[in-house]
């Protein structure tokens, strides 16, 4: 009796593999296939369609959750992903869709704070800034804190000091901009990254720190909208490589301390690694596939 049952495991296995559903990334992508070939409307009659939209609002009710949405929002962006012939033809269909979901969360979460689309939403100019605020949300009156009401005292001078460094400070990231744009990178990737890592260097206690901080930070790629091997030679490119190896070298300073010390664009556009490495790290229209 037990070699019965021994013979007969095996022939039972692929079975019960040939009846996997759209649950599994197989019956996922035989499905999706079949759809695509039956043309545009095969979404709206298809009887399993209506199943595997109910399937993908419970599979990402969580995550729509964690960022204040409904789950069937979460199920509208599955369903965009879905139609799409990257998911088809992906390795792992439900990985890319859960991908593309999670992202478009972040992006209607921050649409919400906004009060702008999540087409906006997705763009670094719009999204470094910080969520809408009412007047009535604070305790203090606005005109108490808010440096912009704040009308300075008559005596009060700014030192010129303070001055001519924001003002290197600046010319440096429109520089740094320019190098990276000139080098391939698509302008508002260029300016949003560099900018957002000059916000966290600031906030930093040194460059090594905000390396290592931007280095692991998913979010920032994720609403910068930059792959991950990209986002790591920009790190590298602007604040300079971590490497101990290379502490004394031009590689371990970075073109933003370059450019705040005086040395001009022309001569980083002169500078062979800094070129290799920009160019060959040019983001191929955006998109963090690859982030770990």
């Amino acid at each position: 009796m037990n070699q019965t049952r021994t013979k007969s495991t095996p022939a039972a296995r692929p079975e019960r593999d040939a009846r996997w559903g759209f649950e599994h990334s197989e019956g996922l992508r035989a499905l999706l296939i079949r759809l695509h070939e039956e043309g545009r409307w095969a979404w709206r009659h298809d009887p399993e369609v209506a199943a595997l939209m109910r399937h993908a609002a419970d599979k990402y009710a969580a995550l729509a959750r964690r960022h204040g949405l409904d789950p069937w929002e979460a199920a509208a962006a599955a369903f965009d992903a879905m139609r799409s012939g990257a998911v088809r033809r992906a390795d792992d269909p439900w990985a890319v869709i859960t991908r593309a979901v999670k992202v478009t969360c972040i992006a209607e979460e921050r649409a919400n704070g906004l009060l702008c689309s999540v087409h906006q939403a997705r763009r670094p100019k719009f999204s470094a800034h910080h969520d809408a605020e009412r007047f009535s949300d604070r305790e203090n009156p606005l005109t108490d804190y808010h440096h912009s009401l704040t009308i300075p005292a008559p005596d009060s001078i700014e030192e010129p000091e303070h001055d001519e460094t924001s003002a290197r400070v600046g010319q440096a990231v429109e520089d740094a901009v320019a190098l990276f744009h000139l080098l391939g990178w698509p302008a508002e990737a260029a300016r949003g990254g560099i900018e957002y890592i000059v916000t966290r260097l600031a906030e930093s206690a040194s460059r090594a720190s905000a390396f290592e901080s931007l280095r692991r930070d998913y979010h920032a790629r994720a609403l910068l909208d930059i792959p991950a091997a990209s986002w790591l030679s920009m790190l590298r490119v602007v604040l300079g490589t971590p490497d101990p190896n290379q502490a004394h070298t031009s590689a371990a300073r970075g073109i933003l301390h370059r450019l705040v010390t005086g040395e001009p664009l022309r001569a980083l556009l002169a500078d062979d690694r800094v070129l290799s490495e920009v160019v060959l790290s040019a983001p191929d229209g955006g998109g963090c596939d690859g982030c770990q």
